[in-house]
């Protein structure tokens, strides 16, 4: 296996830059001076063309006037300058590049024509960049930031991989006050040459890295992105926001399989098949993503709450229950120890509400201790610890009483702050979490954030986090992945695929498509074709009534409200009335298929389409005249394991029709498993196939079974 490219680049031992000059509103010297100042220790080089010194440090005319090969080269030019640049870095052995320069594929087809040579010259003398259109990147171990903004000396424990360079340096900031730290950042680009699954595979292995947070606008090459997402998040969590997946980008299939699994839906199935958590806005990106970096895993879902204030407590304890965490009534014993230190009015119950006591000894110590060591809880919760952001709001309204004193007067009147409140955590090793509608000015505010204890301007964040938490706590507690071989091919499947290809077939009409699923197991209806009433009668007699008859035809893959199929056919008379009416419906003489009728009444839909990048994505879920009212499906790329089929029916809300469900026996999941992991072979098996729809599986008592089926083939015209 070759070494990640990024290894070099997050760890150069000496850089250099072009574009950099002694004008402080330009980008290059912005970047220059983070890159001086910041506390980089390796050797950095200034190129060019005129300048003979910049930013105080001898400057040089061109890479070739270098006086050594430095590692990355950052370029911060004109784009008609790149090209040139990385022939002359490439030509004197420099293989790492960070390509800030915008212009190309994002401008069009031109700029797409320049980035393809951009690659081509790279390539030739085997030199790796980030970018083009990119912010750089920030590697907290060796003080090494290459954006626009200054980086906290402090190292961290959280890395991200952003195709967005303002998540990387416009929001430092922000993030500097609400005491989150990168390990690593990554701003992608255009991904032309190193790309997201690069940048995520580097954080998987960095080991100061403790959490990975990922904002993603599209995935090309996916199907590696699972791969290298599953390998890492039994070890380490992964958190990302995607917002490409608008119903604009959706794509439309012929099958309905294919017209509702939109991008949207595709990255929702693989983020879970991968044990990705999936968050929707970019403050809980890092929020929650640096809850996990710095907090010990969730051992169970009791979470205690402690406020000294009902509004909050009450939010909080909602919110929990919302994902699956559990807020329990504490014991009679705990809640006795409790009320010895709390006022007659307050609830030791659990929420613990002080109700407005901001005595910092038993707010911030002694209860939260007393909750920690008791066994009962496994995360605490803690809002409303406050002493110098508080005395700040207080002080227009007592300035004239305090003599007209300053504010630094004022707050000379606050407490010593107690450190012991933010050596709990480790203490007791289960997550903390702060809610504090004070920032860093406040001195208890500072202190949790200073020693890695998430802080959250709202109570429901801290929810939210710890919902992260839990569900961390389910991804790492799923079984090893294993995955199957893939069966032969059969040659009976194969001759139904020729046979329809040499036809010109768009599609296989319902009777073909329904045998070569039976060439890999799928239980189908029993089924006849017949071109003629009286076949169908001879058909009908010998399955037994009643019967449900239907068009067989490829040309016609849609049959539901036009007429085209009669449902509980249950004499020879209703029959030929019946196939009268289809043959006249469908406007044409056509084969009817004549299938045995089932008699459950619980209906599920799966099938496969094809994504770009991805490959064949399996779906599952609610079927019948339903499937587009309620759209409850799900998706996992093919292979298929039983493990994520059987995830798969957790994910949908008709999951209780899977169960025993008013007078229903549970269905037989195992067989309904081998369905959804048959079809993703046949996919993987058959790429002459383009989409499979199976709506409806009917459950037969307990027995899931295909009534309907649809095999749509790749369009070559």
């Amino acid at each position: 296996m070759t070494e990640n490219p990024l290894h070099l680049l997050m760890n150069p031992q000496s850089i250099a830059i072009v574009g950099a000059n002694n004008n402080p509103t330009k980008m290059g010297t912005v970047q220059a001076l983070s890159i001086l100042k910041d506390g980089y220790q390796g050797e950095v080089l200034l190129i060019h063309p005129t300048e003979k010194t910049v930013l105080g440090l001898k400057a040089y005319a061109s890479p070739e006037d270098l006086p050594e090969v430095p590692d990355l080269a950052i370029l911060i030019v004109p784009i008609k300058s790149i090209i040139p640049l990385i022939e002359s870095f490439g030509k004197i052995g420099t293989k790492r590049a960070i390509i800030v320069t915008a212009g190309f594929r994002e401008t069009g087809s031109a700029g797409q024509a320049i980035e393809n040579e951009l690659n081509n010259v790279a390539r030739r003398y085997s030199l790796r960049f980030v970018g083009p259109n990119c912010l750089g990147v920030i590697n907290s171990q060796i003080s090494l930031n290459t954006t626009v903004l200054t980086v906290e000396h402090k190292p961290g424990f959280l890395g991200f991989a952003s195709q967005s360079g303002t998540y990387v340096t416009q929001s430092l900031q922000v993030l500097r006050k609400r005491g989150f730290r990168f390990s690593k950042a990554i701003s992608l680009g255009n991904e032309a040459n190193i790309n997201m699954v690069d940048a995520l595979e580097y954080l998987g292995e960095d080991e100061q890295t403790k959490a990975i947070i990922l904002y993603i606008e599209g995935i090309r090459d996916g199907k590696r992105f699972v791969e290298v997402a599953r390998k890492i998040t039994p070890r380490k969590p992964i958190l990302a926001q995607y917002v490409g997946g608008s119903a604009s980008g959706a794509r439309a299939g012929m099958s309905h399989t294919g017209a509702m699994a939109g991008p949207d839906f595709l990255y929702d199935g693989i983020f879970k098949q991968a044990g990705i958590i999936r968050v929707h806005s970019v403050e809980d990106l890092y929020a929650n993503g640096w809850t996990l970096a710095t907090q010990p895993p969730l051992k169970g879902n009791r979470v205690g709450i402690m406020t000294n204030s009902g509004g909050p407590s009450t939010t909080i304890a909602y919110l929990c229950d919302s994902v699956g965490l559990h807020v329990p009534r504490f014991s009679d014993r705990l809640q006795k120890e409790i009320r010895s230190h709390i006022e007659p009015h307050a609830s030791a119950a659990n929420p613990v509400d002080l109700t407005f006591d901001v005595g910092i000894q038993k707010l911030a110590i002694t209860l939260p201790e007393m909750m920690m060591k008791s066994g009962e809880i496994d995360a605490l919760v803690l809002h409303g610890v406050m002493m110098t952001g508080y005395l700040r709001e207080l002080y227009p309204h007592f300035k004239e009483l305090a003599g007209n004193i300053s504010l630094e007067e004022f707050l000379k009147y606050a407490q010593p702050v107690v450190n012991e409140a933010f050596e709990l955590p480790r203490k007791y090793n289960i997550p903390f979490l702060i809610s504090s509608f004070f920032d860093d000015e406040d001195c208890y505010t500072k202190g949790y954030m200073d020693n890695n204890i998430p802080v959250f301007r709202f109570p429901e964040k801290t929810a939210s986090a710890l919902g992260c938490l839990y569900r961390y706590k389910q991804i790492r507690a799923r079984a090893p992945r294993k995955d199957a071989a893939l069966p032969k091919i059969k040659k009976a499947a194969r001759e139904i695929i020729l046979r329809a290809l040499d036809n010109k077939q768009k599609a296989l009409d319902e009777y073909e498509a329904k045998q070569l699923l039976a060439c890999y197991g799928v239980p189908v209806t029993k089924e006849t074709r017949a071109a003629k009433v009286e076949d169908a009668l001879r058909a009908a007699k010998k399955i037994g009534y009643p019967v449900a008859l239907k068009t067989c035809s490829w040309e016609i893959m849609h049959k539901s409200g036009r007429g085209l199929i009669a449902l509980n056919v249950e004499n020879e008379n209703q029959l030929k009335k019946e196939f009268k009416n289809i043959q006249k419906n469908a406007g044409k003489t056509v084969p009817v298929l004549v299938q045995d009728m089932l008699s459950g009444s619980r209906e599920f839909l799966a099938g496969m389409t094809r994504f770009a990048g991805f490959g064949p994505g399996v779906v599952f879920g609610l079927g019948g005249v339903f499937t587009e009212v309620f759209k409850d499906t799900t998706l996992r790329l093919a292979p298929v394991t039983n493990a994520d089929a059987l995830e798969m029916f957790e994910d949908i809300n008709a999951r209780k029709l899977l169960n025993k469900f008013r007078g229903l026996p549970k269905v037989k999941l195992n067989n309904l498993s081998r369905i959804i992991q048959a079809i993703g072979n046949i996919a993987l098996l058959h790429p002459e196939i383009a989409e499979i729809d199976l709506n409806p599986i009917i459950i037969d008592g307990t027995e899931p079974v295909v009534a309907d089926a649809l095999i749509v083939l790749e369009d070559k015209s």
